[in-house]
């Protein structure tokens, strides 16, 4: 929970009194472009960093008064994870139980579950420096559960996996969340990894949270159906021409690609092709589609999705 949470770095505000409350035992997507306060507000939830003005509480504590209490009770999977090559993965989970001050027996017996929950296998017991990313990925969620951690910050878990092992850190969260009622707040650059994995998701822009809500309402609330064409010929006439179409509330532009928001797709379809044909523009291809997180996105924080720009 955060009430008007602030951090400022002289006359920049990077997050600016926000609000937010993640409720026990859910899942919870966090979104935001490039600069707009997710990795601050991250921080001072996992008491990194001091907030300027306002308060946190992350698993009953404030995170200012009481940071060594949250520390206790929560766990971190964060983007650079500090692995030492030399170690064994087994090294590792062993010297972090110890160092949560959990007794020998208690460190085995709970490896064992969370070697359960974290697909390593045989390589727990080789060197990390042998390890893929995939792998280097899941040790450090493990690492982060051995002390069994009331809520999990996990900041952007699958940036640079393959296919294969972001489908089994998926899997992995959602075995957390429903066999251990796992609290997790989960960052991400990717919006169908927030779409599978969230019951509700907060967007943040500017440093201020610009929405929030489970997937599917802040979809139906972009209010719009979507009409994405594909022209051949210079952008400058194809948006003047679509924004001359009655009934065309909004055109966004990626390369070629032209997504128009109207109350009413069928109705406007085509009157749209006729004014860009009429205007020596080509339709290569056409499409009506609902809403997506993309376009949720992009309505709240008038930017475009840029995986390699959320950060």
């Amino acid at each position: 929970m955060a009430e008007g949470l602030t951090r400022s770095y002289g006359a920049k505000t990077a997050v600016d009194h926000l609000d937010l409350e993640v409720r026990k035992g859910e899942v919870y997507g966090f979104l935001g472009p490039n600069g707009a306060g997710k990795s601050t507000l991250v921080r001072m939830l996992c008491t990194l960093l001091a907030p300027s003005a306002g308060r946190a509480v992350v698993a009953g504590f404030d995170v200012a008064q009481a940071p060594m209490e949250v520390r206790t009770r929560i766990g971190a999977a964060l983007q650079e994870a500090a692995l030492d090559g030399k170690q064994t993965g087994r090294e590792l989970l062993v010297l972090q139980g110890r160092l949560f001050g959990m007794r020998s027996a208690q460190v085995r017996k709970r490896l064992e579950q969370v070697l359960d929950l974290v697909d390593i296998g045989s390589a727990i017991d080789r060197r990390i420096a042998t390890y893929s990313g995939g792998m280097k990925r899941r040790l450090d969620l493990a690492a982060a559960l051995v002390h069994e951690p009331e809520v999990l910050f996990l900041d952007e878990p699958t940036t640079g996996l393959d296919p294969w092992s972001r489908t089994k850190v998926w899997e992995e969260v959602r075995r957390l969340n429903a066999e251990m009622s796992m609290t997790i707040f989960l960052t991400t650059q990717y919006l169908e990894e927030a779409d599978a994995l969230a019951g509700r998701i907060g967007i943040i822009s500017g440093g201020r949270l610009v929405a929030q809500g489970p997937p599917e309402v802040l979809k139906r609330e972009v209010g719009l159906e979507l009409i994405s064409l594909e022209v051949d010929g210079e952008a400058s006439q194809a948006l003047a021409a679509l924004g001359q179409v009655r009934g065309c509330t909004s055109v966004a532009q990626s390369g070629s690609t032209f997504t128009v928001g109207t109350p009413d797709a069928s109705g406007i379809l085509s009157e749209l092709v006729l004014g860009l044909t009429s205007a020596g523009l080509r339709v290569k291809s056409l499409e009506v589609r609902t809403p997506s997180l993309d376009d949720v996105f992009f309505a709240t924080t008038g930017s475009a999705i840029d995986a390699g720009a959320l950060r």
